[in-house]
């Protein structure tokens, strides 16, 4: 991990505007191998700082393409990237979630069945989901905004369930997450 702006006012690219809060935050980080660590900081009027911030959105472009993360300029177009998954979701819901009439007998196997969607598909979604929201958020109203932070602990509140397995009470899917982005 290397810095863009100096840790200290004394190092490479050092600006003396940031705080050394501001100096440490991920917004000043970069990701570098050793060698290529010690290369921009021995060499700071070759590798001034738009470029490693350059290289900084570059990468991250990447990612999200790899992970199917897009910015969308409207609030359909965000819609409907989500929308399938969305319905997925309820589907599945609906056919194997806890409350279906099969979950009450244990000999059913419907638990089991709603575990492994859980793990293979709901909570894959959610992700997906939740990835494009925060990459498109600047099209998202202030009350969208709170369902969007809702839905995010409803997410970590299942991965704990399914994945780490706790037992604690899980906050609800948020019931105004099938609306979000809509015109």
């Amino acid at each position: 991990m290397a810095h863009v702006f100096a840790a200290n006012a004394k190092g490479p690219r050092a600006n003396d505007a940031l705080s050394e809060k501001a100096r440490g935050t991920f917004e000043n980080l970069i990701m570098l191998c050793s060698l290529c660590h010690t290369i921009v900081d021995k060499a700071p009027c070759v590798y001034p700082d738009h470029v490693m911030f350059e290289w900084k959105r570059t990468h991250a472009g990447k990612l999200r393409s790899l992970f199917g993360v897009t910015y969308f300029g409207t609030r359909n177009d965000a819609r409907a990237a989500i929308e399938g998954l969305l319905r997925e979701n309820r589907q599945i819901f609906d056919d194997y979630g806890p409350h279906i009439d099969e979950a009450k007998f244990p000999e059913s196997g419907a638990a089991e069945r709603w575990r492994r969607k859980v793990l293979q598909k709901i909570i894959p979604n959610n992700r997906k989901i939740l990835s494009q929201l925060d990459a498109n958020k600047h099209l998202l109203h202030d009350r969208e905004l709170v369902t969007l932070e809702k839905f995010r602990q409803h997410i970590d509140d299942l991965e704990a369930r399914h994945i780490e397995g706790y037992q604690e009470g899980a906050s609800r899917f948020p019931e105004e997450i099938p609306e979000i982005l809509r015109t």
